[in-house]
């Protein structure tokens, strides 16, 4: 992650600086950006540590193929997955998603979902609680099998 300070910006031309925009407190935002110590506002990102950058693993287990995803999955950055699921589908009678560390997924997300299951068997393991409420309110869990282990999976 890229951060800037100052008058810098990433669409600046070296040498030009630009107008610092005007920044207007709310004390509702102020108190959720500050540390629980002291109330002085935190200087660490509050995302410090964890990764939104789409990640997929893949691998054979017990004649299933595992796919494993993480991060955030949105039309600009299905892509990797769309083909791992659908290259998987084709060619294995059952492909297991531990979509455990999806941090972030929409319409785009499910829809990949649907269609893989169309091609093959798909089934979806231990969904974070993001996913898992996605599935919910769309009814998509009621169609997709949804199991909290590959263990558990592999063997339905």
């Amino acid at each position: 992650m890229t951060y800037f300070s100052g008058n810098q910006r990433p669409d600046s031309r070296a040498g030009e600086a630009e107008k610092e925009p005007e920044v207007f407190w709310n004390e509702a935002a102020l108190s959720i950006c500050t540390s629980s110590t002291g109330g002085t506002p935190s200087l660490e990102p509050a995302t410090a540590g964890v990764s939104y950058r789409p990640d997929v693993r893949q691998y054979v287990y017990r004649g299933a193929w595992v796919i494993v995803a993480a991060g955030e999955y949105d039309m600009g950055s299905i892509t990797p997955l769309r083909e791992a699921l659908h290259t998987a589908a084709r060619q294995y009678p059952k492909v297991v998603l531990d979509a455990s560390a999806v941090a972030f997924a929409d319409s785009t997300f499910l829809n990949l979902l649907m269609l893989t299951n169309r091609i093959g068997t798909l089934r979806v393991v231990a969904p974070s609680a993001q996913v898992r409420r996605l599935c919910e309110i769309t009814g998509v869990d009621s169609v997709l099998e949804m199991l909290q282990t590959i263990e558990g999976a592999v063997s339905s």
